[in-house]
């Protein structure tokens, strides 16, 4: 072959090579029990990103405990987008400066696209005829739930416990005598959600799970459907899913645009409708009132309780706060 030849050849290849390496990749940090959502939510993003602008995109993701995620995010993980289930653990980046100060402004509700709410998973047939909290505390009953320490799963399933009592009528006080019962009856702490799962549907632990609503889709999928029944308790806490864009990442890699496309994407009806699909509640309420597993309970707000999610980190789950103390005194 002629040595010009070979030269231009291998230039086009150097310069091919140079093209697909510059493909934008953006890696999605989140939390434990997202897995399959997001599988999904990229698949239709890269799909409807090429239709609108002609260009490939790649999106990896990443999951743990959602608090073991921002630390890993703010100890150096070039993350693009962290998609939590606690607002906490994106305020713990936004004092690092790793995220925008108001990054709650730059997207829809809160920059929560979706929300999430605490049910109970238990054994096929439910024989220890869980129906609501006050089963969880009765003698006898084994309940898995996540670290309040380590994942926002074990959060809000301690928020939901205490708040539920105050709900129902119920003072600080008698919310703290439950949940100290409660946690009594937790033979080990889970990591995170799906480590929480796996003791529950694997390893046989436990008489009932404290979980996300959307675990009990991702349970029927991976372990087969009628391992375990859904109870939804009469009383439980909204759980806000917030995103965010990681500002230090792109700015360094040159992806903002391309970061903020797909938090984006979460908010329209294509997104929002994979969210339902997989036991997450969508922020559309048409799409929301397609789907009859989403039953009405009646749900508080972490604010009403707890004054925001913040002041319950402070209160609650901080070294030295509330949890620590009862879950020392067990």
């Amino acid at each position: 072959m002629h040595t010009s030849l070979k030269l231009t050849l291998g230039a086009i290849a150097l310069a091919a090579s140079a093209l697909a390496s510059a493909q934008t990749a953006l890696l999605n940090v989140s939390y434990d029990v997202s897995r399959e959502f997001f599988k999904d939510i990229n698949v239709a993003f890269i799909a409807q990103y090429k239709k609108a602008t002609g260009k490939d995109i790649k999106v990896s993701q990443s999951h743990a405990g959602s608090s073991a995620q921002a630390r890993a995010v703010a100890d150096g993980l070039d993350a693009d987008v962290v998609t939590m289930n606690t607002t906490t653990d994106i305020d713990f980046l936004a004092d690092k400066g790793v995220v925008a100060k108001d990054w709650r402004d730059k997207f829809p509700h809160n920059a929560a696209p979706t929300t999430s709410t605490m049910l109970f998973l238990v054994r096929k047939g439910n024989p220890k005829g869980i129906k609501d909290w006050d089963d969880l505390v009765k003698p006898g009953v084994q309940v898995v739930a996540v670290n309040p320490k380590t994942g926002g799963n074990g959060r809000m399933a301690y928020l939901a416990a205490w708040g539920q009592v105050r709900a129902k009528g119920g003072s600080d006080a008698q919310a703290l005598d439950f949940v100290t019962k409660l946690y009594k009856n937790v033979p080990v702490l889970a990591r995170g959600g799906r480590d929480a799962t796996g003791a529950f549907l694997q390893r046989n632990v436990g008489d009932v799970l404290i979980t996300f609503e959307s675990e009990v889709v991702s349970v029927n999928r991976e372990f087969g459907a009628g391992k375990a029944d859904a109870i939804h308790p009469s009383v439980s806490i909204v759980a806000e899913n917030p995103v965010a864009v990681v500002e230090r990442t792109v700015a360094k890699k040159g992806c903002a645009a391309e970061a903020k496309a797909y938090l984006d994407f979460l908010y329209t009806p294509e997104a929002q409708e994979i969210a339902a699909r997989h036991g997450i509640r969508p922020r559309d309420e048409a799409i929301l009132k397609k789907y009859p597993q989403f039953k009405p309970i009646q749900l508080f707000t972490v604010e009403q309780y707890f004054g925001s999610l913040a002041e319950a980190q402070r209160v609650h789950f901080n070294d030295g706060g509330q949890f620590d103390k009862l879950y020392a005194a067990r």
